[in-house]
């Protein structure tokens, strides 16, 4: 502000301002905005927003001038106080603008990770362990591998292996445990 601006004629200005003096209002927007600049700088930190914040303070001055009673605080008090309030609602606004996006990345986020397609991490480790499953298939004896894929690939229930294969339910048994065994030991190599 101009060291040559008085309270009194500040409260001049805004009493002309409240009976829709636009000269009034270019007067007084060139005697107080730069320290109202300054403040709604110091609040919201962002040069755009404080310009945002000015226009939107003085729109505020020249709707309320009638309002102003000098008696109840100084004319740039006043518009300090209105400056501060425009800047506040600004920076919760911003606030809130952000939370929204936030919140739909978070969703969006969340839909992506849960979604039913796997992330390229899971795909690489899925195919290392269908390598590492297959080479270990491919080293036991036929008949274990024969009923340890019958039984997990086709579902087969033990008496209806041992139906299939024509051999005894104690040796379809046997031989699964003993095929899973060795599979868990093969597998252990790639873990």
């Amino acid at each position: 502000m101009q060291d040559t601006a008085t309270d009194t004629e500040l409260n001049t200005l805004i009493n002309q301002i409240g009976v829709g003096d636009e000269a009034a209002m270019k007067r007084l927007y060139e005697l107080t905005s730069p320290r109202l600049y300054g403040l709604a700088l110091r609040v919201v930190r962002k040069p755009e927003w404080a310009e945002d914040v000015l226009q939107e303070a003085y729109l505020s001055v020249w709707r309320s001038a009638l309002d102003f009673r000098n008696t109840l605080s100084p004319p740039l008090a006043w518009m300090g106080l209105i400056v501060r309030s425009r800047a506040l609602d600004l920076l919760r606004r911003r606030a809130t603008d952000r939370s929204h996006l936030t919140q739909e990345f978070d969703e969006l986020l969340e839909d992506t990770l849960e979604g039913p397609s796997p992330n390229p991490q899971d795909v690489q480790q899925s195919s290392q362990q269908a390598q590492a499953l297959h080479q270990c298939l491919s080293g036991l004896d036929h008949k274990h591998r024969q009923v340890v894929s019958l039984a997990y690939l086709r579902d087969l229930s033990h008496s209806e292996l041992a139906q299939q294969l024509s051999l005894p339910l104690g040796t379809v048994k046997t031989w699964i445990r003993r095929g899973l065994d060795q599979l868990r030991h093969c597998m252990t190599r790639f873990a």
